[in-house]
């Protein structure tokens, strides 16, 4: 079992889950194999500063994602109704995953036992299940500008 605060690297089988979306499907990562690199980003909470600016940037970035053939999944430790109310009030265009349970951010190293909450991390899992890329934020306070992140899965998948 793996340290629910160490971070995973490239280069590790990225763990799968299955977590509630915001289309009010099931999203399970390993469908995904085979398809499509997918982009996960782990943010502490919805409603939050720069988590709200984090996420209305994958939304008008989408496009861009989508070109580079990568799904984006952000997942934050909120319930899924309150992520409902969170896609709704800024126009999010990407459904987002409720890890309530906090076990996709244990299985990636990303809790944050003072809060409870998920550190800003980014993962980038390729279509062998692969963690090809992986940047995890100093503080809940940063995030990475999306053509930063845009760069890192170029490179990542090149």
């Amino acid at each position: 079992m793996t340290d629910p605060t160490i971070p995973l690297q490239a280069g590790v089988e990225a763990p799968d889950f299955t977590l509630a979306s915001t289309s009010g499907e099931k999203v399970t990562l390993s469908s995904f194999r085979g398809r499509s690199p997918v982009l996960l980003a782990f943010f502490p909470l919805a409603f939050t500063g720069v988590c709200t600016s984090e996420m209305c940037a994958f939304s008008e970035d989408y496009g861009a994602f989508a070109e580079a053939g990568v799904t984006v999944l952000p997942l934050s430790i909120d319930a899924t109704p309150s992520l409902k109310e969170f896609k709704e009030k800024y126009h999010i265009k990407v459904d987002l995953l409720s890890d309530i349970k906090r076990e996709a951010t244990r299985a990636y190293g990303v809790l944050r036992p003072e809060s409870y909450t998920s550190q800003r991390a980014y993962f980038l899992v390729g279509t062998d299940g692969m963690i090809r890329w992986a940047h995890v934020e100093a503080h809940p306070g940063l995030r990475r500008e999306n053509a930063e992140i845009l760069e890192a899965i170029k490179a990542a998948l090149a």
